[in-house]
């Protein structure tokens, strides 16, 4: 891990300056700030970000994003805070979702019941497939 600039000013001149924790730290020498390298977190791949995010538009809950992603739902609640995402709420629409495999997609499509009176998405999900449908309220 390398130091590229001080955290606090921004400055690149910087010296060494003992061990703290096992880990090197640095004196700032403009504004004479001591400072660590930072840790480097766990990066999930931007794929699982986007159909964290794909699939909280289509209303899915946290938990079941979760569920089915395996990705903590506090980390989506957070990607939904950083992105600002925003939800549209309505009533007039319900949506379910089936995890399927080729052959199961395949042989849902191939019934006519399934493809009248509602919209549906299908979304890859590593080597399955996730079908979204949705229907309208009857009245």
């Amino acid at each position: 891990m390398t130091v590229e600039f001080c955290p606090n000013c921004g400055s690149t001149e910087y010296v060494k300056s003992g061990i703290v924790r096992e880990r090197q730290r640095y004196k700032c020498k403009k504004c004479n700030y001591y400072f660590t390298v930072n840790k480097i977190g766990k990066q999930i791949d931007s794929y699982y970000v986007n159909k964290a995010l794909q699939l909280y538009l289509e209303g899915l809950s946290y938990r079941e994003i979760e569920r089915i992603l395996g990705i903590s739902h506090v980390s989506i609640i957070n990607w939904v805070k950083k992105y600002n995402i925003k939800r549209p709420y309505s009533f007039e629409y319900h949506s379910t979702y089936k995890i399927l495999n080729a052959k199961e997609l395949a042989s849902y499509f191939s019934e006519n019941k399934n493809l009248i009176g509602a919209g549906v998405i299908v979304t890859e999900l590593g080597d399955k497939f996730m079908l979204i449908r949705w229907e309208r309220f009857k009245d």
